[in-house]
């Protein structure tokens, strides 16, 4: 019994060891090392002076930091939550369908979600570009003034999101359907029986049931939009970047454009922590109101 037990944890512990080295190599040393060049005053290749936690308590005062962390903040209310919704309601649509019509469906609006970034931006910019946009054309038919939306600090981030929604959603769709699938048949015979209507059905049954993967698609779309950065990146060219400033822009101008590597790390660990944070206290807050539900 001792040999086959430790015949297995051998075994175990060969099998599990290439995940663990890799995983440290390539996420926990580099978390490290990024942590420890955060009090220093490195460039973005080469040692640097030890200077405390001086590269924190900057951030106090630097304005474009603080732009920055208001417009992540900003796009992460306009995208994630109406991103949900989106999807549950384009998920209880598809899941009516049947056959081919509803495999059909389902790639179309899984379609996006396939293309690189640099496609969906072509795209929208061929929609909504102030001079050859599809859109402003339609509104010069409709009598409407034409809106540089890419150019408008107003305009922008609602944008963005709702390019954003539109790319990301057919991910979000799939891990609906997958939890309506998983809803028992007969519990929607026992409401019909009941005479209960749809919005009953709905609010009584299939909600609380879809809870778990509501709170799975809130969580994932927190984390991927905190650290939003190739669609503003993108959309911001020929616009005015330092007014759509968002975290992973910040951290890429500090980097790469002004080589503050110690300052640019600081920015890092802060939007580290803030992920961590925001995405553990979601998901306790999805956990206690599923309690109480």
């Amino acid at each position: 019994m001792l040999r086959h037990t430790t015949k297995e944890t051998l075994i175990a512990l060969a099998l599990v060891t290439p995940f663990v080295a890799i995983y440290g190599l390539v996420f926990v040393y580099p978390t490290i090392k990024m942590f420890l060049l955060s009090f220093t005053d490195a460039p973005l290749i080469g040692p640097g002076e030890y200077v405390g936690v001086e590269n924190y308590t900057r951030l106090t005062s630097d304005r474009r930091f603080d732009t920055a962390f208001w417009n992540t903040a900003y796009f992460v209310l306009l995208s994630v939550i109406p991103g949900t919704f989106a999807a549950l309601g384009i998920a209880l649509g598809v899941e009516r369908l049947g056959g081919r019509l509803q495999s059909l469906v389902l790639a179309l609006f899984f379609l996006p979600y396939i293309l690189p970034v640099s496609v969906v931006y072509l795209i929208w910019d061929w929609t909504l570009n102030f001079q050859f946009g599809i859109a402003m054309h339609v509104f010069d038919l409709l009598g409407i003034q034409r809106v540089p939306i890419f150019k408008s600090t107003a305009w922008f981030m609602p944008a963005v999101a709702l390019v954003t929604i539109w790319w990301t959603s057919g991910f979000s769709v799939l891990l609906f359907l997958s939890g309506l699938r998983a809803i028992p048949k007969e519990i929607y015979e026992a409401a019909a029986l009941d005479n209960a209507s749809r919005w009953t059905t709905f609010r009584r049954v299939t909600w609380p049931l879809l809870w778990p993967v509501t709170a799975l698609v809130l969580t994932i779309g927190l984390i991927a939009q905190l650290k939003i950065f190739d669609q503003v990146y993108l959309f911001s060219t020929g616009g005015r970047p330092n007014d759509n400033m968002v975290m992973v822009y910040y951290i890429f101008q500090r980097a790469f454009q002004s080589d503050q590597g110690g300052r640019a790390a600081a920015i890092a660990v802060v939007l580290f922590a803030i992920v961590m944070i925001v995405s553990v206290l979601n998901f306790q807050l999805m956990r206690l109101s599923r309690g109480r539900a």
